[in-house]
């Protein structure tokens, strides 16, 4: 009965941003702490960031800290993921989910100069 549904990727140079959003469906994504994950062919998905449901209390993984930015606009069901000063190893497919398990399609980065 639910889904997510990740957008805002696409191809830019090094040094450039994006804004990912993550919106679900059929779900109160207010009452979940929702994670920002990506992968590349042949490899483990990996956690990038985090954001929890209650105290706003945030992760990021040491890779993007003060590069990246998680937060959420709950009247939207959406958590978004600002990603600045990206480098070519930022080129992955990023999804989101509130549970390890649920996953959208992903939304593909590529940095390329």
């Amino acid at each position: 009965q639910y889904h997510f549904v990740e957008s805002g990727g696409g191809l830019v140079q090094p040094g450039a941003s994006l804004r990912l959003s993550c919106t679900a469906s059929g779900f109160t994504l207010e009452n979940f702490a929702v994670g920002w994950f990506r992968q590349v062919p042949g490899k483990e998905r990996e956690r990038v960031s985090c954001i929890s449901s209650s105290d706003g209390s945030t992760y990021y993984a040491d890779f993007v800290k003060g590069r990246f930015t998680i937060s959420r606009d709950n009247a939207k069901n959406t958590v978004y993921l600002q990603m600045n000063s990206l480098e070519p190893e930022d080129t992955a497919v990023y999804y989101c989910t509130a549970n390890l398990r649920n996953w959208g399609q992903g939304t593909q980065v590529t940095v390329s100069a």
